[in-house]
């Protein structure tokens, strides 16, 4: 081999060298003539989100917004104020209790705080119908009516289911709170089922429970999202 051969060999080992030296500094290091694409582990996204962030609460619905606040308003429990009402009426049985917003004072020139009020449908023996309401907060009865428009027949049926009813409404809204714990909205003779509302307080969903008023026995479960 001549000299003039071996110098030019050398030269092209100089650069080969000056080159996987330059490749070496790159931020993704790979083989010097390994042509393979170099591979980057792609980090694991946080469960948490970016370090610092913080989590949007989850925003209610207007229907639990209202159930919210209309069960933190609330003083006095379903059962005080159905005894309340009941005991106003000579020999009445409770029909119907469900948590409200109290109307708006008539004449009154703007609505002021709103007041929460059980609203209720106590039958006397012959199955007249009285509404009356009792105040959320106080536990007063704020209105005592007959109701109007009751035929002959509407009283004879309301006096018959209720006759017919085995169980109590106290003990349907205990079937119902054992199945789910939480604040009890409404309870309402409808034909042979004590439909019960109980509103969960951690999500304020309201479940509704219909409960056979001869056995006792819940018959449908629904839960209102909403």
């Amino acid at each position: 081999m001549t000299a003039q051969l071996r110098l030019r060999r050398r030269r092209i080992v100089s650069v080969a060298v000056a080159a996987c030296a330059v490749v070496a500094t790159a931020p993704l290091l790979t083989a010097c003539g390994d042509d393979r694409e170099p591979r980057v582990a792609a980090a694991a996204p946080s469960p948490y989100g970016s370090p610092g962030a913080t989590v949007s609460p989850r925003r209610l619905t207007e229907d639990q917004a209202e159930r919210k606040a209309l069960i933190q308003a609330t003083k006095v429990p379903w059962d005080k104020a159905a005894g309340t009402a009941v005991a106003g009426v000579q020999e009445g049985k409770l029909a119907e209790i469900e948590l409200k917003w109290a109307r708006s004072a008539v004449g009154s020139p703007s609505p002021g705080p709103r007041t929460p009020e059980w609203v209720s449908t106590v039958a006397a023996q012959d199955g007249t119908a009285y509404t009356v309401r009792v105040d959320a907060v106080s536990g007063k009865v704020t209105e005592s009516r007959v109701e109007t428009g009751q035929a002959p027949d509407d009283k004879r049926e309301l006096a018959g289911r209720l006759s017919a009813a085995k169980v109590t409404p106290q003990q349907a809204v205990k079937t119902a709170t054992d199945r789910k714990k939480g604040t009890v909205a409404a309870v309402e003779l409808d034909d042979t089922v004590w439909s019960v509302d109980v509103v969960t307080t951690n999500d304020w969903y309201k479940t509704t429970y219909d409960i056979d008023t001869r056995t006792g026995k819940i018959v449908r479960e629904h839960v209102d999202r909403d």
